[in-house]
């Protein structure tokens, strides 16, 4: 792709696609609002940006001008590796688009000069306090690297294996426990569980926590209502059963 843009368009251009989780379509959008004057890129310039920036560690416009420098050079075995050495991370496609060469004649100069593509290994992202066991987990996965994806597109040429890593994408995930009732047009609650929703929290609740959030119920409607559950688990355990059958019989 050619360089269309500026360095600091394309400097905007990468801010927004971060701020945008790596979403091209968004990112469009977002620069529109942004830079309504400006020439708006197509979401494959945004996507472009992020692979250039993996490939060379810089903007578009700098990279290709950086590799097109040594294009003029006499010496093909010079170019390739004066292009391995600016760009550790360029693909043998591109240096032989660039300089005008086979993909062949690339890899045999790259192999005659014992120049290897070292693979980055995967490694899953991790948080201080992350639970004991998902560390465990974590580096049993790093040290077998055969059940990880295979990312062959991504390597740095190297002498000796420079053993680079790149962190995954993770996901957050957490849960919360709320219970709430509806009495005609009233809503009783809510009340968040701390812990996980179990038969023996459930019942602490029943006993501690209900008749509280019921006083502001008039008796007499209290007196007649139906304590009705939704279907899950822990109502129907032994001790909560028996203990709704003592306070709400029939």
């Amino acid at each position: 792709m050619p360089s269309e843009f500026s360095h600091v368009e394309y400097c905007y251009m990468h801010f927004v696609l971060g701020f945008c989780d790596g979403n091209a379509r968004a990112a469009v959008e977002e620069y529109h609002r942004r830079f309504p004057d400006r020439r708006i890129p197509s979401r494959g310039v945004f996507t472009h940006i992020h692979q250039t920036m993996r490939e060379t560690a810089c903007l578009p416009s700098v990279a290709v001008q950086s590799e097109k420098e040594v294009v003029p050079l006499i010496n093909t075995r010079e170019n390739i590796l004066e292009m391995v050495q600016r760009s550790p991370r360029v693909s043998i496609r591109r240096i032989a688009s660039r300089i005008g060469v086979s993909r062949i004649q690339v890899w045999r100069t790259l192999h005659e000069e014992n120049l290897h593509p070292s693979y980055d290994h995967r490694v899953p992202h991790l948080e201080r306090g992350d639970p004991p066991q998902h560390t465990d987990l974590c580096h049993w996965i790093t040290a077998h690297p055969k059940l990880l994806n295979n990312s062959r597109n991504v390597h740095t040429w190297s002498y000796d294996n420079p053993h680079e890593s790149s962190v995954t994408k993770f996901q957050r995930r957490f849960s919360v426990n709320i219970w709430c009732s509806l009495l005609g047009n009233k809503l009783i609650g809510p009340f968040v569980f701390g812990n996980n929703l179990t038969g023996n929290t459930y019942e602490v609740f029943l006993r501690n926590e209900l008749r509280g959030l019921l006083e502001d119920i008039p008796l007499m409607i209290r007196s007649q209502m139906y304590f009705q559950h939704d279907g899950a688990p822990p109502h129907y355990t032994r001790h909560v059963r028996e203990y709704l059958t003592l306070r709400l019989p029939d």
